[in-house]
């Protein structure tokens, strides 16, 4: 193999197994820089994108997009980077510049953000990779890599929505799933002061999730605990991808609460409650409350997490595999068995 070919995973057709994939590296742009990929972490949106799950992908599809890496070349116009740092990459991998959200310094709202993810054309499940250098960002002193890949997404998923609306000790704040975002932002909501609900429909969790930094602990499939409960939190955020009650979830928000959307879950308010009706959206209206998304954060947002993570000894529960156990991880992640982020290291 010449040191122009990148060997990576890729899946050739829309939800099947990654098969070894090489191409071409291709030439920089002038604001790029070349990444040698030392870890990339395995996120569920990886499975949404191998699953073709939103219609924008091409095939075939390298993913990847929780990257940790030393930079090996640096574009003429490429500034901040010196070959041979440490790195981190989140999903975004470019923006397009020129509209009014990239102006505003909020590239992450990029009109044209389908194409700009980190996989665009090939991503982290590989040996090196290209992106804008602006969005790759220099590592916390003494910061682990696997720690870092997964904050890469996990942690700015979760951390800008509870910067903003968890505001303290009286603010009472609802986690809703102990996965891979669930165990981080149980982690985020601690340190920032709020007393911490962890919400689970698995029983088991309860030790672990009182461990990340939970006071409290509610299964959430038990009617008892969740009427227990109506109209006792003033921020809820939901990192479960199915499985909700999104009307007794709305009806354990005190008045003016919200409940903000991290996870790329399907949501259809018109049954919300079980039965079709319209009550959850006469509370909706009546007690005033909020449906918020919540998507990636600026890159400003990402270096204060990163700096926030590492002041305060946030650190994802990881295990690692060899990059060319990727499918092995994949299936982990996808039947929910992975406790709690998967990590792949390049051997």
């Amino acid at each position: 193999m010449s040191p122009s070919t990148v060997l990576g995973y890729a899946a050739p057709a829309p939800g099947q197994p990654l098969e070894p994939f090489t191409y071409q590296a291709p030439d920089l742009e002038d604001q790029e820089i070349r990444v040698s990929v030392t870890h990339c972490g395995v996120c569920f949106t990886d499975i949404h994108a191998i699953d073709d799950h939103f219609g924008v992908f091409s095939f075939p599809l390298l993913p990847g997009h929780e990257i940790v890496g030393r930079v090996t070349e640096t574009g003429k116009a490429a500034s901040g980077h010196e070959v041979g740092d440490l790195v981190g990459i989140g999903w975004q991998g470019r923006c397009c510049g020129g509209c009014e959200w990239c102006e505003a310094e909020q590239e992450h709202l990029c009109q044209e953000i389908p194409s700009c993810g980190t996989w665009t054309p090939y991503g982290g499940f590989a040996s090196e990779v290209v992106v804008d250098g602006r969005f790759a960002y220099p590592l916390p002193a003494g910061m682990a890599a696997e720690t870092a890949a997964v904050l890469m997404c996990a942690g700015i998923a979760v951390y800008p929505p509870l910067r903003l609306f968890a505001t303290g000790p009286s603010c009472r704040v609802g986690i809703v799933g102990i996965g891979g975002l669930g165990h981080l932002a149980i982690q985020f909501a601690h340190a920032l002061g709020a007393d911490v609900t962890a919400l689970s429909s698995s029983p088991g969790k309860e030790v672990e999730a009182r461990r990340f930094g939970a006071d409290h602990f509610v299964v959430s499939t038990d009617r008892e605990a969740m009427a227990g409960i109506e109209y006792g939190f003033d921020l809820l955020i939901c990192t479960a991808h199915g499985g909700i009650d999104w009307g007794t979830l709305l009806m354990s928000l005190r008045r003016t609460g919200r409940l903000v959307l991290v996870a790329f879950s399907p949501v259809h308010l018109e049954a919300a409650g079980g039965d079709g009706g319209a009550g959850p959206l006469v509370d909706l209206i009546a007690h005033e409350l909020s449906i918020t998304g919540s998507f990636l954060g600026s890159r400003a947002d990402m270096r204060e997490m990163l700096g926030f993570a590492q002041e305060h000894g946030i650190t994802p529960q990881v295990e690692s595999m060899p990059m060319s156990r990727v499918n092995d991880a994949i299936r982990l992640v996808r039947e929910n068995r992975a406790r709690y982020r998967v990590v792949l290291v390049n051997e």
